[in-house]
């Protein structure tokens, strides 16, 4: 929703929005010149996140699915422990809709590789090959189970060839609802004494609302019930699907986050529609400048931050961190991982796939282009990275 749009009610509450997430710019720069330590995540009380985005250490150390390095992702065991090593927000978690239209956390709508559900006979007629986004996938959906199905099963690790140690707590623990979250995160917030922050993503919101599962106004509906859909609430909602946040622009008051994949890509909303434009399109100034019409942040891919050659090695980095902060974006970037396949070439030690690399030099590069904060699945070694990085 453009500003050209709006009444006067909603350009305040947007520029109310743009001006707390605006605050982290002005604290990435600080960051960046060395003129300051990391502030404290500060903010208590339910559904309210005190002095908002702002009230974030930056750069921000945002826990991808939890813990994930550690513990299967997305589960509360992942969350718990993202939050325990220090992790400034929890993306708590990727939402999908279950049968009956309840909103839990997985990374896909098909669960085949996160979850036991192939060791449950039981559910053995409903594999199925389905196009999500366009492309055929083969397993078990979300939208084909009840949630009472759904909590039958347990979480297992989705990558065991980079993360063989995972698999130790394979079977453990249930796919929580995003209800579930939110009473986690006020329970949390309660226990430690300062606000805890989420950040949870709409998974292909185009093939749901198709299905009749929108997951805009059923996200809307769980955030105003629970009192946290406020512009100073202490949660940050994404999509890779930019028209799924002018939607959620016009339902909540949420600080809204853009994601955005490899430049050559298309959003599958432009997919459907017939919009031309690829990422590459979104990322030019004025593609950053309607994106901030209706949004207060991107989370691009890092490759669009710093891009790579042929032989996987950074390169020189693109001006999309200038621009948006121009437009008043914070730039939350995606993921880094200890483990060197997910590394650049030239940040990594040796070709074991579950051995970690110089992750430490990739995190000081990618500070360095003054990004307002990234996501990891290994928040302690983010946070460290963070402390080396601002005390430098």
């Amino acid at each position: 929703m453009g500003t050209q749009d709006q009444g006067p009610d909603e350009q305040a509450r947007g520029t109310g929005r743009r001006a707390l997430l605006g605050a982290a710019v002005l604290g990435a720069g600080g960051a960046v010149l060395g003129l300051s330590g990391p502030a404290h995540a500060s903010g208590t009380g339910h559904g309210g996140g005190g002095g908002g985005v702002k009230s974030l250490p930056v750069p921000t150390i945002i826990g991808h699915r939890g813990a994930s390095g550690y513990r299967p992702e997305h589960t509360l065991a992942a969350y718990q422990l993202a939050l325990d090593m220090g992790a400034d927000i929890v993306e708590a978690g990727d939402l999908v809709p279950t049968k009956d239209g309840h909103l839990v956390c997985r990374h896909e709508p098909e669960i085949g590789g996160t979850t036991d559900v192939a060791d449950h006979p039981e559910f053995a007629g409903r594999k199925t090959t389905k196009l999500l986004d366009g492309v055929a996938t083969t397993g078990w959906f979300t939208e084909d189970f009840t949630l009472a199905e759904l909590k039958t099963l347990r979480a297992v690790e989705r990558i065991p060839a980079n993360r063989p140690h995972n698999t130790l707590y394979n079977g453990r623990w249930e796919i929580p609802t995003f209800e579930e979250v939110l009473r986690w995160q006020e329970e949390q917030t309660r226990k430690r004494g300062k606000q805890v922050w989420i950040y949870p993503e709409l998974k292909h919101p185009t093939y749901f609302r198709k299905l009749g599962l929108g997951l805009e106004e059923r996200i809307a509906k769980v955030l105003r019930k629970h009192g946290r859909n406020r512009w100073n609430s202490p949660v940050i909602v994404q999509s890779f699907e930019p028209t799924s946040i002018q939607r959620l622009n016009k339902l909540i008051d949420n600080p809204l986050v853009v994601l955005l994949s490899g430049a050559a890509t298309r959003p599958y909303d432009f997919v459907e529609t017939g919009d031309p434009r690829t990422v590459a399109d979104l990322v030019k100034p004025a593609g950053l400048r309607e994106i901030a019409s209706y949004a207060q942040g991107i989370g691009p891919t890092l490759d669009l931050v710093i891009p790579k050659d042929a032989g996987g090695n950074l390169t020189q980095p693109t001006t999309l961190v200038a621009d948006a902060h121009k437009v008043g974006l914070v730039l939350h970037p995606y993921t880094l991982r200890n483990e060197n396949p997910f590394l650049p070439a030239d940040f990594r030690k040796g070709t074991d796939a579950d051995a970690y690399g110089d992750v430490f030099g990739a995190y000081r590069t990618y500070f360095a282009t003054g990004i307002d904060g990234v996501f990891t699945d290994q928040p302690d070694t983010g946070l460290l990275a963070r402390e080396d990085f601002v005390n430098s």
